[in-house]
Parts: structure tokens; sequence; C-alpha cells
């Protein structure tokens, strides 16, 4: 399954190498999609507007939408895991962690879309590329997570409510899907010793952001609506990898 070396996918792992974060804009991604994951785009897209309530906040916010499925993804492909709950030890989500988060799967049709298949097959071999050999597993724990975070009239949406934080893995990828009205958003990455040592925000549906977990800290400002009479999200693709 890893695809061939290609100069964006390269400049992505020089990135990570060298600062262990990587903003990618759009353009790098959609040269990873086939046209078949081109065509789909807008049928890939449209299933954030069908995501269930986060009913796990901790903070009692509502603000929060999404689905979650798991997957194996290795060398020869990648395979649906079956029905799991989310769990992050506190250590990694003081906000929400410490129990199984058990949330609605990806709707049928989206949960091996040519889209999120083009990506997961993109992101495998960065991060594949990056994982010592002697540590490579033959296949890797993938997590992926649609969010929708809505923003209302007075009041903001948190895309990180847990604050700056590692999520307890290897490898991250976030996909910004679609931004429709809203303010911030703003992600910034720090070192171990939370100094921040870069930030970018995700605007265009496609850019990227990738993170060693392992080295750095990742946060997002709070998003707000810019014209209240009209409805105001951030909608992504988290994904995670995590060996064994």
């Amino acid at each position: 399954m890893n695809a061939p070396p290609n100069q964006l996918s390269n400049e992505i792992i020089d990135c990570l190498k060298a600062q262990g974060f990587a903003f990618a804009p759009a353009i790098m991604l959609k040269c990873a999609l086939s046209e078949e994951a081109i065509n789909g785009w807008s049928n890939f897209a449209s299933s954030w507007n069908h995501l269930g309530l986060d009913t796990y906040m901790a903070d009692g916010g509502r603000y929060r939408r999404r689905r979650f499925n798991a997957y194996a993804v290795s060398a020869d492909g990648v395979q649906l895991k079956p029905p799991q709950p989310h769990y992050q030890s506190r250590d990694y989500n003081a906000l929400n962690g410490g129990i199984e988060r058990w949330f609605q799967p990806f709707a049928d049709d989206i949960a091996l879309h040519p889209c999120l298949v083009a990506l997961l097959h993109q992101s495998h071999y960065i991060f594949n590329q990056l994982t010592p050999i002697q540590l490579r597993p033959e296949s890797w724990h993938v997590e992926c997570h649609q969010f929708r975070i809505e923003a209302r009239d007075g009041h903001t949406g948190q895309p990180t409510p847990e604050g700056l934080h590692r999520d307890g893995v290897d490898w991250v990828l976030v996909v910004l899907i679609n931004r429709v009205n809203i303010a911030e958003g703003v992600t910034t990455i720090h070192d171990a010793h939370r100094q921040c040592i870069g930030s970018f925000t995700l605007v265009n549906p496609l850019d990227a952001a990738y993170v060693d977990d392992s080295r750095v800290y990742h946060g997002v400002t709070p998003v707000s609506v810019i014209d209240p009479n009209l409805p105001a999200f951030r909608d992504v693709l988290v994904v995670t990898y995590r060996r064994g």
C-alpha cells in the first residue's frame, strides 16, 4: 500500500524530521488523491453534516459533533476494525480522558470512501518512512475522527477543549474539511518545554497538519462566529497512528 515517493511527501517528511510538525497546503494533499477521490470530495465533505453530538464533554459544552472509526493500516491496505470505544488516559486528556467513549461510526458510504483511503494511503507512507525500521509495525492502529466544532453568537467553539496537549500516539494528521463563517482557529505547536515553535491556520479544504506526537504539543485556539445570523463551524478529519 505504500505510496510511491514523491517530492511533496518528501517535503513533509523533511519538515517533520527537522521540527516535529509540518503544515501542508491543500495542493500537497490534492496531489495524493486519485481522480475517483477528487470526484467524490463533495459527497465525502457533506458527510460532516450528519454527525452526532459529543455528549462526553466534561466542560458541559454542546459545541462538538463527531463520529469515530478504527482501522488497521498496513502495506497491504486499509481494513476497518470492529466498532470500539475511543480511550485516552487522563495523562493525555485531563478533561475527557479516563473513560471509554463510544461514538457513532462513520456512515457506511464514508467508512472506506476513496477520499479517506487516499489520505490514509499518503499518511501511512509518510509516517512509515519516519519510523525506524526496527520499530515499524506490520499494521498500524489508526483512529479516525470526524469533528465539527460549532460557534454561536456569544459562544465560542473549542477545537481542543483539553488545551495544549499530546494525544498519546505516535503520529497525528489533521485535515481541514470545511470552514464556514468563523474567525480564529489557529493551530499552535509547542516543544517539550511548552514553548511555541510554530503556528498556522487551516483555511482551505485539504490544508493539513502533520504532528510527531512524541516530540511536540499542539492546540487550536477557539473559533468565534463572524455573522451571528448564519451557521458557523469548523470541520476536520483527525487521524492518529499508533504502533501495536
